[in-house]
This record gives C-alpha cells, structure tokens and sequence, in this order.
C-alpha cells in the first residue's frame, strides 16, 4: 500500500494549491462526496455553530470560543484565512494543531478523495472536520470562508448559525447587492434550528431565506438587545437578562454587537450547551483577536488591523476616533485588487495625515501606485507615497516617525502578516 504522498506540511500545501483549476470553487457536491467517504457526517456528535457575514466573522468565533472554553467545553474552532501559519486555521482547546496531525488529516482526504478534485479550502475543512471528529470534542466553531449557501462548512447542519453583517464584498461570488448577499450568507441557517442575526438592518433575502427553511430566527433589536452602560452593558432576550457584563476585550464599540450576538447564539442552545454567567464574564475579558485593531505599543504606537472593505473601514475609522494621538496618523495601506478600495479611502480620508501605500505580491495583488491614484481621487490627504512591498512601506513609516505618531498597518490579512513578519522578533 502506498505511503502518504508527502511528508511536510509546506509540500502538502503547495500541492494543494495545484491542484484544482480554479482557486474558488464554490458548491457542496464534490466535498460533500469526500466527506461521506471519511465517515465524516452532516449531523456530526458533536454540537455545531457556524458563524457567516461580511465583518465580524472571526470576532464573534473568537468570543464564542473564549466563552465556551472558560464553561469548560473541548473545543474544537476552524478559520480563515490565516496570519502567518497555516496551523492557526485549525484549533484544539485554543491550540493550533501541529504539522504532523495536519500532514495525517490530508493524507487520510487524498486517499479519499480518489480522482475528486478539491479546492485548498475544501482540503482545511474537511481536514478540520476530521480532526475533530477524532479528537472527540463538545462543540465546534465553524466560520465560514465565503458566501454561506455555497461554502465548504455548509455540508454540516449547524445547530445554530449566526450571521454577523451584510455588505458589499465578493461580488463576483455572491451578486451585486445586500439583498442577494445575504440570500446567499443565509444559506448556512436550518429548519428548525437557531438562525441569529446580529446586522440590524437585514437585507429582505436573508429574511425571506430564513422563513423558507422555517428557521428560528432571532433578529437583534427584536428577539434580543444590548446597551452599553459606562465601563459596563447589559444584554437581554425574552426570557434573560444579563446586567454589569464586562466590555469585551476588543476595541472597538462594533464589538458590542458582536458579543450580542454571540450571546443570543449561545443561549439559543442552553438545553444542549449550557454556559454560566461566570464563564460569559471570564470570556468577554479574556477574548483576544490578533490583528483586529491590533496595538503594539511603543514611543511611535503601532496599530494593525485586517480591515478590507468598506464597512470594516468604518468601524476601523470610528475606534481610531476614540484612540486620540498627540502625533500624526501614518498608515501603510495595501489591498487585494478585487476588493473596493476607493469606498475604504473615503472611510479613512479624513483619520490619516500620511498614507505609505504598497503593492502585494500574487494575482490578486494590487499595486501600490494604483492605490495611490484612488486616494488622490477620493480626496486623502497628507503625504503620500507607493512603494514596492509592505516591508519597505513599514520601513519608510518609521524611519519618518515622531515620538507619539502612530502607524497604522491595514487593507488585508496579506498586509497585516507581511507587516508582522517585518517586525520579527523584536518588532522592529
């Protein structure tokens, strides 16, 4: 019998990305096949949340996964994309599984698979699904890489899926509109089963999918609510209420709303996953997202964040609001090529004093210079400068610096690991 075919996880990846002729491939036949090959179930054992939308996908896993680990649960969680390992896509009781177990997980899916053709996102997902399965955990953490109806974590039926935001992204993939966007995202909700969401303002076919499928769905600011109050909020349903919850520890007042609706997914299923109110509080001050408003601190503060469209932009705009800076705003700025740049230059115009923008590698790249033009056009302000990569961008950032400037490093999870990988170990 032959042996796996590679032994590295780096040479199993390479390959991976090979492999099938397109990179985005959505739809559930061919990984559906694979996974019922592995013995991998729609209904696995264990308890399923998905989470899908435009922003705040990787915030509410992260707040589930630092609540439910604190109630003591074996936790399994699967995201993406990844910072700088592939390893952190896949966790284990908020560990990143290591290569061998990976190398064995896609050994066991090539010899499944036979002559299908898998995309690299199929390989991840089924290469998390089987690794929970043998780790025999409680609760898993699904987040879904594009769309929803259409997505690879779609082949399992979600116990409860929550739905953060609607916007205008991926359009080539999901239509040109909210509406067709959120029929799409809700292609993750169930019959029978919670359907939470957390945008307040739904687009009609997120609703009109919901009621199709018969799903219960839990809308914000109708089935559940929150408020801040100081230092302080309270969260509420119709049959709870939770007063003087601690903030969540992430920036932003965004994350409110994220949390809220975590919450309303976590008590959606309180007959099969109970959680106490220690554990929420426990989870709320220790949850941690790397790179959502990331700050490193310093004489010259640095803030990182994968910020990569215009609604994310926003937000990032409103918190760096709360975050006044005795100094000038520097942003190193590079973006993906299919991505709305222009809406995130006019989100941000009026927050930065010096833009540094820089060209990423690959097919999808866009170049520092295009992106210098979109700015000039949507009226930023300030210096401005393209350079050849996010490195010397960084690099021209900081020599320039002043005691109590600040640099901020967004437009993409590819900038954001290109900038930390700048900064080794030292970060500097």
């Amino acid at each position: 019998m032959a042996g796996p075919r590679f032994s590295t996880l780096e040479d199993w990846l390479a390959w991976q990305e090979r492999l099938h002729p397109r990179a985005i491939d959505l739809g559930l036949e061919r990984v559906r096949q694979v996974a019922q090959r592995l013995g991998l179930s729609a209904r696995p054992a264990f308890t399923v949340i998905t989470v899908g939308g435009t922003n705040g996908k990787g915030s509410c896993i992260a707040l589930l996964e630092a609540i439910l680990q604190a109630a003591g649960y074996k936790l399994g969680v699967y995201t993406s994309p990844h910072l700088l390992r592939y390893n952190e896509r896949i966790r284990l009781d908020g560990v990143a599984v290591d290569e061998a177990v990976l190398c064995e997980a896609f050994a066991r899916i090539d010899a499944a698979r036979e002559d299908i053709s898998l995309t690299y996102f199929e390989f991840g997902t089924l290469a998390a699904l089987s690794i929970f399965q043998q780790a025999g955990i409680q609760v898993a953490l699904l987040e879904v890489g594009l769309g929803g109806r259409l997505d690879a974590v779609n082949i399992i039926d979600a116990d409860a899926a929550l739905i953060t935001t609607i916007a205008i992204d991926h359009v080539e993939w999901l239509g040109q509109n909210r509406n067709s966007i959120g029929r799409e995202k809700a292609g993750i909700y169930r019959r029978g089963r919670p359907a939470i969401c957390a945008d307040p303002a739904p687009p009609a076919g997120l609703l009109e999918h919901a009621d199709a499928v018969d799903a219960l769905l839990y809308r914000v600011n109708r089935d559940y609510g929150f408020q801040r109050q100081g230092q302080q909020w309270s969260w509420w349903c119709e049959t709870i209420r939770l007063d003087a919850l601690p903030l969540p520890a992430l920036a932003g007042e965004h994350q409110l709303g994220n949390a809220a609706g975590a919450l309303m997914t976590l008590f959606s299923l309180a007959g099969r996953v109970p959680v106490a109110v220690k554990a929420i509080h426990a989870g709320l001050r220790q949850v941690y997202v790397p790179a959502r408003f990331q700050v490193v601190a310093g004489p010259v503060e640095w803030i990182l964040d994968v910020a990569h469209n215009p609604q994310a932009a926003v937000a990032l705009a409103a918190t760096l609001a709360t975050r006044p800076c005795t100094g000038r705003t520097r942003a190193v700025w590079a973006m993906l090529s299919d991505k709305d740049a222009a809406g995130v230059a006019s989100a941000l115009a009026d927050r930065v004093d010096c833009w540094y923008t820089a060209t990423l590698d690959g097919p999808r790249g866009r170049p520092g210079e295009q992106l210098l033009a979109i700015l000039r056009e949507t009226g930023g302000k300030g210096t401005m400068q393209h350079y050849p990569n996010v490195a010397t961008a960084c690099r021209q950032a900081w020599q320039e610096a002043d005691r109590g400037d600040r640099i901020l490093v967004f437009g993409s999870f590819h900038t954001v690991a290109q900038a930390l990988l700048w900064f080794g170990p030292d970060q500097k």
